[in-house]
């Protein structure tokens, strides 16, 4: 059997008549007529629909109105992808071929199934994988983003996409007859580029990534409206290790962050030195993973949802949101990373989105094909993005502010940028001017080795920034968690004794993970002494539910 083939058995898996039978107590049968339609794109899902009787025909469609056949599927076959877990609009349409009868899972009830039949969910969640993966390939089901491929916005918005794992397309008007007749209609003034033309046929002008993101639906707004035992701020390595064991628990978990899941780590091109990937794996897909994990088990996944203040005056705790939303939980788990730091260079803020990247995708890989490019940087996130990139640039400068790549960087990483040809580390060096055009473009870059004081100056229009972390936990500043120096939380014994001679509880010191506040735990790069690490956050995040599970245990005797 070809890899090809059995891709498609594996996307596309048949149950047999006993297998149903063991669905049939999770869903409700329902009929259609020829014709009728099971999914409408854009159109909130009713979940999977396992058919029983008849075939249904499998199209996408584009919000422009073309579209194309996907599969027909027939009895004992199912029609969902990973969208239905979560209850979000369909991203392509299923009408019926003939009279069908069809087994509805509900999106709940499809995770219950994916833990009470563990080897049937096995089988039925790869395939849901595998399709919005096919989807996502085809650009097919999601929004069409028309503009210059090289905008700042085009790829604000693409990047904003690509990160939730959301299928979209781009056109630019340039080139496509359809997408320039919609800029003339719609946005002659180019300032209203690009335009996001979404499933159900609104029309957005240079959207922001939470304007697009609540026409898409991608946020279930009505989950808000209860009270979780555990809210997670953050949905990086921590905080999503931190949904899958609380909600696997049996704990009702909210995970909530302000534009994509993954954080720095979905960011990193190739990881390849976490335990049982010993060929490695991109940042994104690892992450991917864990999402799609954690809401097998229940977690709802707000994103993007910027968390703007936490009131902590009442129990349960209230989180606020940028929305003017709020959610209520029982227990809070500050997940929420921390962000590469900036240049201290004149005209920064010019070039961000217009030449300084902190992410190698291939959409900012492609922009820099074939040219000279500047990576700042000496960890081991910088090391993956330079060999990601040196298949695409000409020539990677990679500088390093400090005297080698051994002080912070894996010996893997080192080794293989030594072989790469088209990478040259330039030690003790930093950039010291960025230049541009009148639209605000980088054009060229100046950087001053710190030994010898030379300087040097080249036309380069692309940098890459990966030059260590700040805490992101401003939002933080009006309420009594304690920080330190440098603004990470301080947890367990940095936070006993307070410094009038009391703590937060009654009757002991906090537990390891937990602020200066009861039941408000702090886990992964927020927080202050953890290890930098993927594996380390995924850890924290597994100890972090057991300590839940600890301060539970305590109730009112804390």
């Amino acid at each position: 059997m070809s890899t090809t083939d059995s891709r498609h058995d594996e996307m596309f898996p048949k149950l047999d008549l006993g297998e149903i039978d063991r669905l049939r107590r999770f869903g409700t049968v329902r009929r259609y007529r020829p014709g009728e339609a099971l999914f409408i794109t854009g159109e909130v899902a009713p979940g999977m629909a396992v058919l029983i009787r008849g075939s249904v025909r499998v199209v996408r469609r584009d919000p422009l109105g073309h579209s194309a056949p996907i599969v027909e599927q027939g009895q004992g076959e199912f029609v969902a992808e990973v969208g239905q877990l979560s209850g979000q609009p369909a991203l392509i349409d299923v009408d019926a071929i003939e009279e069908v009868e069809a087994l509805v899972i509900p999106p709940k009830n499809l995770q219950a199934l994916m833990i009470e039949e563990a080897e049937l969910g096995e089988r039925i969640i790869r395939a849901l994988i595998l399709r919005r993966v096919a989807l996502i390939e085809a650009g097919a089901g999601g929004p069409v983003l028309i503009g210059p491929e090289s905008s700042p916005d085009v790829i604000r918005l693409q990047g904003f996409l690509a990160r939730n794992g959301y299928p979209h397309q781009l056109l630019d008007p340039a080139q496509d007859r359809d997408a320039a007749e919609l800029v003339r209609r719609y946005s002659p003034d180019s300032s209203d580029l690009p335009l996001a033309v979404c499933p159900k046929g609104t029309i957005l002008k240079n959207p922001s990534e939470a304007e697009l993101a609540k026409a898409l639906g991608m946020v279930p707004i009505e989950e808000c409206d209860r009270t979780y035992d555990v809210a997670v701020v953050g949905a990086g390595p921590a905080g999503l290790s931190a949904a899958v064991y609380a909600a696997s628990e049996g704990l009702s978990v909210i995970v909530l962050d302000a534009r994509a899941f993954g954080g720095q780590a979905g960011a990193s091109t190739r990881i390849e030195n976490f335990l049982g990937f010993p060929a490695g794996i991109s940042g994104q897909a690892l992450m991917a993973r864990a999402h799609v994990q954690a809401q097998k088990f229940g977690a709802v996944m707000a994103i993007p949802s910027e968390v703007t203040r936490l009131d902590l005056a009442e129990t349960p705790k209230t989180l606020h949101l940028g929305d003017d939303r709020s959610v209520e939980a029982s227990m809070v788990v500050i997940a929420t990373g921390a962000r590469y730091r900036r240049l201290d260079v004149p005209n920064f803020d010019d070039f961000e989105g217009r030449g300084i990247w902190y992410w190698t995708s291939p959409v900012e890989a492609r922009l820099c094909r074939n040219e000279e490019i500047v990576l700042v940087g000496g960890g081991n996130s910088a090391g993956q993005a330079a060999v990601f990139l040196r298949s695409f640039a000409k020539k990677i400068w990679m500088l390093v502010r400090g005297p080698s790549l051994a002080e912070s960087m894996s010996r893997y990483l080192i080794d293989r940028i030594r072989a790469t040809e088209n990478i040259e580390v330039l030690t003790n060096t930093e950039i010291v001017g960025l230049y541009g055009s009148a639209e605000r473009q980088l054009e060229r870059v100046r950087w001053r080795n710190n030994v010898t004081g030379e300087e040097t100056e080249k036309p380069i229009r692309h940098v890459f920034l990966f030059i260590g972390a700040e805490p992101a936990t401003a939002w933080l500043k009006d309420s009594r968690i304690a920080l330190d120096s440098r603004n990470f939380i301080l947890t367990g014994s940095d936070v006993w004794p307070s410094k009038d001679g009391s703590s937060e509880g009654s009757d002991g010191r906090p537990l390891p993970l937990e602020t200066s506040v009861k039941r408000v735990f702090a886990i992964g790069d927020v927080r202050s002494g953890s290890v930098k690490r993927v594996g380390a956050a995924m850890g924290e995040g597994a100890t972090g539910v057991a300590e839940l599970h600890a301060s539970m245990a305590k109730g009112t005797h804390r």
